[in-house]
């Protein structure tokens, strides 16, 4: 039997680590807008704000308010995991919340002794969580910049050029 995790993430994570990505292709030479960076994308200049917002609390980005202000990366890619773009924009909290259902119903009539140790389910949401975190901290946003860079060589450039224009 196959077994499909369907981890939902909020859309905004995506937004930002495309955001991360397209301001270290163009450099520090001068902070981005939130038009201009939407506009990049066709996304709601609002809501990606709401998210560049939270990646300049998280340290990430930093701000410069103003006619001429926007966003710059506050590090490079490589001391930026995917681990702290998703705490960024998703926050701190587990993916799974166990309320004990078994507790309840059939169970309900059962000594509160046969609830002391914790429930299966969430031992096991709790343990594939933990991998999958770990596996967002192993990968910085360089290593993502590195496959985008081999599989579409000038894309980099591709968004220098975009930019540029106005």
């Amino acid at each position: 039997m196959e077994v499909i995790w369907d981890m939902r993430l909020n859309e905004g994570v995506e937004w930002a680590m495309h955001c991360c990505l397209t301001l270290a292709w163009l450099g520090d030479e001068e902070p981005i807008s939130t038009a201009r960076l939407a506009a990049g994308y066709e996304l709601p200049p609002p809501y990606l704000n709401k998210q560049l917002q939270a990646l300049v609390k998280a340290g990430i980005m930093t701000s410069t308010p103003g006619v001429r202000g926007g966003f710059r990366l506050a590090q490079p890619l490589a001391k930026i995991t995917l681990l702290d773009v998703v705490m960024a924009i998703e926050g701190p909290a587990e993916a799974f919340h166990c309320t004990d259902i078994r507790e309840r119903g059939v169970g309900a009539e059962k000594a509160a002794w046969q609830f002391r140790t914790p429930c299966a389910i969430s031992t096991a949401m709790r343990t594939a969580e933990v991998a999958w975190r770990r596996a967002l901290a192993a990968q910085t946003l360089a290593d993502v910049q590195a496959v985008v860079d081999r599989r579409i060589p000038h894309q980099g450039d591709v968004i220098r050029r975009w930019y540029a224009q106005g």
